[in-house]
C-alpha cells in the first residue's frame, strides 16, 4: 500500500512516526506551509515537516489544494490510500484521487463532536468517555462512513493536554489497524447515525471565558478542558484595577460559604474562589504581561486585597 500522509501538528507526528517505525510504505507527506512565528517572525516548519525531513520523506506544502502544480505532484506519488490527521478540509479532487480513498483520524466518537476542538469540548461538557474514529472523507466535515472506533474513559480530573496525549497514542495504533483492514479487502464501514450531535466548535475569546455565575462543576470542567492551551480566562478586579487573567489549573473543593460567586479568599497560600455550593482552588494562573505561575509562588510577590473578585 502506497500511503500519502497529511497532517500538521504534534498530534499528527505520532501517527506518522508509528507508520514509519512499523515499516508502512509512506511515499509522501503533505503539511502546512512554513509560517512566521515568535518575536522575530521567522519562518517555522510544522511539526510534521520537521519529522518528515528528519526521516527522508518527500514533502509538499501547498497553499492551494486545487492548483494544477500541486495536483500533478500528488498524482506522481500514486497513492493507494491517503491518511489525514489534523490537517485542513480537502477538495474532492484530492480526497477522491487514491483507489482506496482517503480516511481521517478524528479524536472523538463520531458523530459526536465534529469540528475543530473535540478533545477540549468533551471535557468542557463533562463527558465520561470519548475516543478516536477513523472514517472515509466525503464532501462535508467529519460526516463520512466510519471504519473503526475506539473508546477511552475520561478521568475525573484529567486536563485536555493529558487526554490529548492519550488519544494521540491510541489514534496512531487505530490508523495502522485501519490501513491493515483496507489492505486486507475485508473492510466494512458504518454510516454515521442521523441525529443532532454535540459540536466541537472552534475555540475563541467568547467560549473560553469563565462565567463565575455557572455551577462549580461547569467552571472546573471549562478550566481543565482548556488546560494547558488555549487556557480559560476571566477578569480580575483587585486594588481598584480590572485586568484580564488566565486560569490554567484548578481544583474543585466542596465547601460551604455564603459569598457572592467569584469572590476571592486567600487562606495559607491558597486562593479560593466562591462558586455555586463549592469553591474553585486556583493552582496556576497568569497575570497580564507575566509568565504563568503556580499560585503558591505568585503569592510571594503579589497580594489579593479583601473584596477582590473574578468576573
Amino acid at each position: 500500500m502506497r500511503i500519502v500522509f497529511m497532517g500538521t501538528p504534534e498530534f499528527a507526528v505520532t501517527t506518522l512516526k508509528h507508520l514509519v517505525e512499523h515499516n508502512y510504505n509512506v511515499v509522501g507527506v503533505i503539511t502546512a506551509p512554513d509560517r512566521p512565528a515568535g518575536r522575530g517572525q521567522q519562518l517555522r516548519q510544522s511539526a510534521v515537516k520537521q519529522y518528515a525531513i528528519a526521516n527522508d520523506l518527500e514533502v509538499l506544502q501547498p497553499t492551494n489544494l486545487k492548483s494544477e502544480a500541486f495536483l500533478e505532484d500528488l498524482k506522481k506519488w500514486q497513492a493507494d490510500v491517503q491518511i489525514v490527521v489534523a490537517f485542513r478540509m480537502l477538495p474532492k479532487v484530492v480526497w477522491d484521487m487514491p483507489k482506496h480513498g482517503t480516511f481521517n483520524l478524528h479524536a472523538s466518537l463520531l458523530p459526536q463532536y465534529r469540528g475543530a476542538a473535540p478533545i477540549n469540548w468533551a471535557i468542557i461538557n463533562g463527558e465520561k468517555k470519548t475516543g478516536n474514529t477513523t472514517f472515509f472523507i466525503d464532501d462535508k466535515i467529519d460526516t463520512g462512513n466510519i471504519i473503526l472506533q475506539e473508546e477511552l474513559e475520561i478521568k475525573g480530573t484529567e486536563i485536555a493536554g493529558e487526554l490529548h496525549d492519550r488519544l494521540m497514542l491510541s489514534g496512531a495504533a487505530l490508523v495502522a489497524q485501519t490501513i491493515d483492514l483496507i489492505a486486507s479487502g475485508n473492510i466494512v464501514t458504518t454510516k454515521q447515525p442521523d441525529f443532532e450531535p454535540k459540536t466541537a466548535y472552534k475555540l475563541n475569546k467568547e467560549n473560553t471565558k469563565i462565567d463565575w455565575k455557572a455551577s462549580a462543576e461547569e467552571i472546573f470542567n471549562l478550566i481543565r478542558g482548556l488546560s494547558p492551551y488555549p487556557s480559560s480566562w476571566c477578569f480580575l478586579t483587585n486594588k481598584g484595577k480590572r485586568v484580564n487573567v488566565k486560569i490554567l489549573e484548578a481544583e474543585l473543593i466542596e465547601t460551604n460559604h455564603n459569598l457572592p460567586q467569584g469572590t476571592i479568599t486567600v487562606e495559607e497560600k491558597n486562593v479560593l474562589v466562591s462558586a455555586e455550593n463549592a469553591s474553585i482552588l486556583i493552582k496556576k494562573m497568569q497575570l497580564p504581561n507575566k509568565k504563568a505561575m503556580f499560585v503558591k509562588d505568585l503569592l510571594n510577590g503579589y497580594a489579593f486585597e479583601e473584596g477582590a473578585f473574578f468576573d
